[in-house]
């Protein structure tokens, strides 16, 4: 079976997106954004925010019997090639037993592909095979659209914005490894 051969059945980003721009009461937070109502609409528009754009490939995941969590464990892989099981571990926040399971599927199905570490030949290292990058682009290439609208409705500043708000419910000590991932 083709990766995604659902693809076909989704329909244009400007159909999935609302291309009419940021609604007015989304657009300015108010002066008083510390106020339980302010921080509580935050926390829903994240939810639903991620609700909708993780939808944008739930057919295609469920056509190929997979979910999101095999889903995060492609794009992370994708993102470090040669990714030590450990280090997905650490980035996924989820139990051995529950990384293992994920990874016996997405090996199972000729996605990722794994080798032993060139120093520490305990170390079990992670990479996409050609079948796995592509499905892992195709995911991206459906999340990255409706991203990519959202961003141009609201602008560069609000870009930054929401990139900074996001950054500051990380963990400072955190952040080194997850700002690794783009090298």
């Amino acid at each position: 079976m083709r990766p995604f051969d659902a693809w076909h059945r989704v329909s244009t980003v400007a159909e999935q997106v609302n291309m009419a721009g940021p609604t007015p009461d989304v657009a300015r937070a108010s002066p008083l954004f510390l106020t339980e109502p302010e921080i509580r609409r935050g926390i829903e528009l994240l939810y639903f925010g991620y609700s909708h754009l993780t939808r944008a490939i739930d057919a295609g995941l469920a056509d190929q019997g997979l979910g999101r969590a095999h889903h995060r464990a492609l794009y992370f892989i994708a993102r470090k090639p040669d990714l030590a099981v450990g280090e997905l571990l650490q980035l996924l926040a989820i139990t051995k037993q529950a990384l293992n399971r994920v990874l016996t599927e997405l090996t199972a199905r000729g996605l990722v592909e794994t080798r032993t570490g060139d120093r520490d030949r305990r170390q079990r290292l992670l990479k996409l095979t050609d079948h796995g990058a592509s499905l892992e682009r195709q995911l991206y290439g459906a999340l990255s659209a409706r991203l990519a609208a959202a961003y141009s409705n609201a602008g560069q500043t609000a870009v930054g914005g929401f990139w900074a708000v996001l950054e500051g419910l990380i963990p400072v000590s955190e952040r080194p490894r997850i700002a690794g991932l783009g090298r």
